[in-house]
């Protein structure tokens, strides 16, 4: 099929950030693209061939829209798969397919997905409510401390808490949850994988991330992880395990803890272009959304080698503001050698909300976590009020 400058048009299911990064690459190949989100202020509606709003959750609304299409792919996990179903059913191309998302979009059923297929991972069991998970510490089938997550529905840093105290389990919200145990680790990893219809498939090298203590957000992606050589090749070919046995299309973001011994434990994955690929976009002979597009339209794969070391600092909304955004400093950044920011297009800031991130690329991979850490401590993400 001729997909470039034709009537071909393919369909998003989100319209946030990753959907505005999605459109610069269809730009560039003159794609047709239809985007669906739920808000009229979302970042994708102005890049889009044509913005649909509407409900992704709705079976009515995700189906009618998928009729307007000839291929459709996501940005976001939380949508509704029945509508998939159907128009998989009667013939559309749906990357990832939803059986593929199905597994994923419960974590619960994601875990137990690593079990059954022997890819290592934390112990944990699951829970139908909170009164359920209560029971079990009170019996002491699960002790404290432990890593709570939401089965369903969570999104960075929303639905995953430590619980150190029984007095904690008395704030969690009353939904279907897992109980994960914690790991001592030394490093929080990714790996990308790209796996086209035919099979074709490409690992990203691995990179590292350094969370925000409080906010359970990445601050940090660093690419090239500072990991020993052996490790990382663990780390790729446990990627390469969980993307077969997944049999996903398009991009799939594999979290990972290396545990003290360097053993690798799979955390969770996303089907999706991801938070730690996006130093990808200055970084690397392909971005990442570059190669979602080349993967779902089993086009050729591009070159996952990185040019140039590379590292992604969230932006983030400060903490205490909340209202229209400003993005103080950041003339004193766009002065810094190497230094590239994305702004999202959210008019509107909020105590941690993710309104961007900032790319620093260097030669020499400490010189870029030096400048990062500049760019992080310059930039404020505030508001008038």
């Amino acid at each position: 099929m001729n997909y470039f400058s034709s009537d071909f048009k393919l369909g998003i299911l989100g319209g946030g950030q990753l959907g505005k990064m999605l459109l610069t690459e269809t730009r560039k190949f003159d794609i047709q693209t239809y985007i669906l989100d739920p808000s009229a202020e979302a970042p994708s509606q102005y890049g889009a061939t044509r913005f649909f709003q509407g409900d992704l959750m709705d079976f009515e609304t995700v189906y009618r829209f998928g009729k307007k299409v000839n291929l459709l792919t996501i940005e976001i996990e939380n949508i509704n798969l029945d509508a998939l179903d159907q128009l998989e059913q009667e013939g559309l191309a749906v990357y990832p397919s939803p059986k593929t998302l199905r597994l994923i979009q419960n974590k619960g059923r994601q875990k137990d997905f690593y079990s059954e297929n022997n890819i290592p991972t934390a112990p944990y069991r699951r829970f139908t409510d909170k009164d359920n998970l209560i029971q079990s510490v009170a019996n002491n089938e699960t002790n404290i401390p432990f890593v709570w997550k939401s089965a369903q529905f969570g999104y960075d840093g929303n639905g995953v808490k430590i619980i150190r105290t029984a007095s904690d389990l008395t704030t969690l919200p009353d939904t279907e949850c897992i109980a994960e145990q914690m790991i001592p680790f030394k490093n929080e990893l990714a790996v990308i994988v790209s796996r086209t219809p035919s099979g074709s498939i490409k690992t990203y090298p691995v990179v590292e991330m350094e969370f925000h203590p409080e906010a359970n957000q990445v601050e940090y992606v660093i690419c090239p992880a500072r990991i020993d050589e052996t490790v990382a090749q663990k780390a790729r070919a446990i990627a390469l395990q969980v993307s077969e046995k997944f049999n996903h299309v398009g991009l799939l973001a594999v979290e990972m803890f290396q545990t003290e011994d360097d053993t690798i434990l799979v955390n969770e994955v996303a089907p999706r272009p991801h938070n730690s690929g996006h130093y990808s976009i200055e970084a690397s002979y392909t971005s990442q959304f570059e190669q979602h597009i080349r993967a779902i339209l089993d086009l050729p794969l591009g070159n996952t080698d990185s040019k140039v070391a590379g590292i992604m600092v969230n932006l983030v909304g400060e903490e205490g503001y909340s209202g229209p955004v400003i993005y103080q400093n950041i003339e004193k950044i766009l002065a810094i050698d190497g230094v590239t920011p994305h702004i999202y297009g959210k008019r509107e800031t909020r105590p941690f909300r993710k309104m961007g991130h900032v790319t620093i690329v260097n030669e020499n991979i400490n010189e870029a976590r030096k400048t990062a850490e500049i760019v992080k401590n310059t930039i404020k993400v505030i508001s008038h009020s």
